[in-house]
């Protein structure tokens, strides 16, 4: 089971990608507003219906893999001034449960050091918030434990495929990749 936080301002694409590539893969994925409304509107206007609110959530879930963050603007500093979705980002990376960032949404994981000695990528210009990562030169999607970041909209094929190979397997992954012509 994934989480995917959406929060109004979120980028669309960032979102919608990585979901597809998931079911795709098999897993249950849910979408989960951070506000009062089901209906949240991304960043350039397309609305999606959540599946839950975060009040009707619980981390708890023994099924729970990981938790996803889709960034934009702004999505991403409404995702963060949710108290209780940040409550949850710090249970679940004690738990060692897997926390997915793109864009600006990585800077999230970083105001929360979550990101201390990982590898972590972002958005051009939010480095800075990554308090504690390491960042690799030229990558666009980082892997580091229990952590998956990317760099933007651009890659969010590729984040997809490194939720899948996580939570499933490389060849998981390597199947879907060939199925939507990616590469």
């Amino acid at each position: 089971m994934v989480y995917v936080f959406l929060a109004n301002g979120f980028e669309e694409t960032e979102a919608i990608c990585p979901i597809d590539i998931m079911i795709r893969a098999g897993i249950d994925v849910e979408l989960v507003s951070v506000s009062e409304d089901l209906i949240v509107k991304g960043a350039h206007g397309i609305t999606l219906r959540a599946d839950k609110k975060i009040k009707e959530i619980s981390i708890a879930r023994e099924d729970l893999e990981l938790i996803m963050l889709p960034g934009g603007m702004p999505g991403t500093t409404n995702l963060f001034d949710c108290r209780p979705l940040r409550d949850m980002l710090v249970l679940a990376a004690n738990k060692g449960i897997t926390l997915a960032a793109i864009c600006a949404a990585p800077m999230i994981l970083g105001r929360l050091g979550l990101l201390a000695d990982k590898n972590a990528v972002c958005y051009p210009g939010f480095e800075g918030e990554l308090i504690g990562a390491k960042i690799p030169k030229r990558a666009k999607v980082a892997v580091s434990e229990n952590i998956i970041t990317a760099a933007g909209m651009g890659v969010a094929t590729e984040f997809g495929l490194a939720i899948v190979e996580k939570l499933r397997s490389k060849e998981a992954a390597v199947k879907i990749a060939k199925a939507i012509r990616f590469k």
